[in-house]
């Protein structure tokens, strides 16, 4: 006791690093390794099945593409085109970009966690088309087209960058909020990715076996990517002091 009568202060120790791994998911990274291994597992199962059939639709898939076309009137058709076009081309990326500016912790960091996003986003689709040139899946036949579209069928590219890039802003959206704020724009991202591949199938330019490989493919991508987490944003302290500087000056 002092001699006011009040407690003694606990002595000061050095600031408490943050342990904080990942967008707060909760998902160790075994847990990711299973939800990887999964998604490559059911990809697996379907391009064997794609090249055990040569690329010929199963039912289903014709169903599905028989509904589109009988189901093809205004204004689905130019909606379903205009959210299509988000899918690809200059839309992810700048997702990706923006995932990085509110995963980042200062300026420096949100640079690094963006160039981050990015390089994820290029590397993942480079290993999407490599899959597409090695299963030369044709597509639906173009008679049945009511969207552009080139290149070989599986996996649907527009579904599986879609996905990537939803998965990928989700990530900075949960790094930049509390805990349960973030939810509800995840779940509109999920949305959107659904949406555009479910519009691939409505335009006739791709089979729906082609859209659920690319959401696997990306899904299992996203999982080995989200490894790599305390590598985009690394871990700091409290004051913003990094764990080794933090060891290195008690």
């Amino acid at each position: 006791m002092t001699a006011s009568g009040a407690p003694p202060e606990p002595p000061a120790g050095p600031p408490r690093a943050d342990t904080r791994r990942g967008p707060r998911l909760g998902a160790p990274p075994t847990r990711l390794l299973i939800a990887a291994a999964l998604g490559a597992a059911l990809f697996t199962a379907a391009a064997v099945t794609v090249a055990t059939r040569h690329g010929a639709p199963l039912a289903p898939e014709r169903a599905a593409l028989h509904w589109s076309t009988a189901h093809r009137g205004e204004p689905l058709r130019s909606l379903a085109g205009a959210l299509t076009a988000t899918g690809t081309g200059v839309v992810p990326y700048l997702m990706a970009l923006l995932a990085g500016l509110l995963a980042g912790r200062d300026t420096r960091g949100r640079i690094r966690a963006a160039l981050c996003a990015a390089l994820v986003l290029a590397a993942c689709q480079a290993v999407r088309y490599g899959l597409m040139e090695l299963f030369a899946r044709p597509r639906p036949p173009a008679a049945d087209w009511a969207a552009r579209a080139s290149g070989f069928s599986f996996p649907s590219g527009h579904a599986t960058t879609s996905a990537l890039a939803a998965g990928l802003l989700a990530w900075g959206v949960l790094h930049h909020t509390r805990p349960g704020t973030g939810r509800p724009w995840c779940a509109l991202l999920a949305l959107w990715a659904v949406g555009v591949g479910l519009t691939r199938v409505y335009l006739g330019v791709h089979w729906a076996g082609d859209v659920l490989a690319g959401w696997l493919l990306a899904t299992a991508l996203l999982a080995l990517a989200l490894l790599l987490d305390p590598l985009a944003v690394p871990p700091t302290g409290r004051s913003g002091t990094s764990p080794q500087r933090l060891a290195m000056n008690p």
